[in-house]
C-alpha cells in the first residue's frame, strides 16, 4: 500500500477556502427565505435555511448578489448575449438557472472550482430535476459529457481545476471549448483574496492576455488589473453600491428586518469593493459599463 501523503499548511488552506463555498451558500438561502430576493434554485443546494443571520449580514449580501448581477447583465446587454461566461470559485451558485429563466443566456457559462465542490455541485444536479431539466432543455444531443469531476453541456459546463495553475486550467477550459475570440465575462466572486498576490496577478494577466474583449467583476480590489493588462477599470465601495441600486426594491428590504445600529451596515459594506475591468478590441462599449 502507497504511504499516505502528509496532511500539509496548504491542504488546511485549501479546506478553509472551500468551506466559505457552504457559508456563502447558507447565507444566501436565508436571505432568500427572508425575501431579500428571489432565487428558487439555491434550496436545491442548501435545503435547510439555518440560524438566523443579522440583518447587516442579509443586507450586505443583498448588495453583493445585486452589484455583480447588475454588471453582468449589462455585459450581457452589450454584447447581445453573443458572448461567454467563466465564473471562477463558483461554488454552488446558481446564476445560470437564474440567466435562463431571464432569458440571458450567453453561449456558453462555464464555472471553475475545486475537484471537491465541482462533485457536490454535479450531483446535486443530478438528482434534483429542478436543476438537471434546464441543463437538458439547452442541450443538442441524446447525452452529456459527465463525470465525477467535469460536466459538459451545450450551454453549460463546470470544471474541476486549480485556479492557481495556470496551465492546467487553460488546457481544461480549451478542452471544453472556450473560445478566445468570444467576448467574454470573468466572475470572480470572492477567490483572489484567498490566492497570494502573485497567484492572483498570474490569473487575471493570463485571462487578459488570452482574451481581445473582455470583462473582469471582482468583488475585492482594482490596483492588479491595470498592472496586467487590461485596459480599464472601476470600484466602488458597496456602501456606495448600496446606495445607487434601485431604491425602490432598497427600501422594500429595508422593511423586512428592523435594523438597529445602521453605523454597523456602512462599516460593513465600506469594507468591501466590487470592481470591473475591460478589454474591448471589437469596440463593444464595455468601457462604459457601470452602475
Amino acid at each position: 500500500m502507497a504511504a499516505r501523503q502528509p496532511f500539509t499548511d496548504s491542504d488546511t488552506a485549501d479546506e478553509a477556502v472551500r468551506a466559505t463555498c457552504d457559508d456563502a451558500t447558507t447565507c444566501k438561502r436565508f436571505a432568500t427565505s427572508k425575501g431579500y430576493w428571489t432565487d428558487p434554485y439555491v434550496q436545491y443546494f442548501v435545503r435547510s435555511v439555518g440560524e438566523r443571520k443579522a440583518p447587516e449580514i442579509n443586507r450586505g449580501y443583498y448588495a453583493r448578489v445585486q452589484g455583480m448581477n447588475h454588471l453582468l447583465d449589462a455585459f450581457l446587454r452589450k454584447t447581445d448575449c453573443d458572448c461567454q461566461i467563466v465564473n471562477f470559485g463558483a461554488g454552488l451558485d446558481t446564476t445560470f438557472w437564474r440567466l435562463k429563466d431571464e432569458n440571458l443566456m450567453p453561449r456558453k457559462y462555464f464555472e471553475v472550482d475545486f475537484p471537491m465542490i465541482v462533485a457536490r455541485k454535479i450531483h446535486n444536479i443530478k438528482t434534483k430535476p429542478p436543476l438537471s431539466k434546464p441543463l437538458i432543455e439547452t442541450h443538442s444531443t441524446d447525452s452529456l459529457l459527465l463525470d465525477g469531476h467535469s460536466l459538459d453541456s451545450d450551454r453549460y459546463c463546470i470544471i474541476g481545476a486549480d485556479l492557481r495553475d495556470i496551465s492546467g486550467l487553460d488546457e481544461k477550459l480549451k478542452k471544453f471549448h472556450l473560445d478566445p475570440e468570444l467576448p467574454t465575462l470573468f466572475l470572480s466572486e470572492c477567490v483572489l483574496v484567498y490566492m497570494t498576490p502573485e497567484q492572483a496577478s498570474k490569473l487575471v494577466h493570463w485571462a487578459a492576455d488570452t482574451f481581445h474583449t473582455a470583462m473582469f467583476i471582482n468583488y475585492e480590489q482594482k490596483d492588479r488589473f491595470l498592472k496586467t493588462g487590461w485596459e480599464h477599470a472601476d470600484a466602488l465601495d458597496m456602501m456606495t453600491v448600496y446606495s445607487v441600486l434601485p431604491q425602490e426594491d432598497v427600501a422594500r428590504i429595508e422593511r423586512l428586518e428592523f435594523l438597529d445600529e445602521k453605523e454597523l451596515l456602512q462599516q460593513l459594506l465600506q469594507h468591501y469593493s466590487i470592481c470591473w475591468a475591460t478589454k474591448d478590441k471589437l469596440s463593444l462599449g464595455l468601457s462604459h459599463v457601470a452602475f
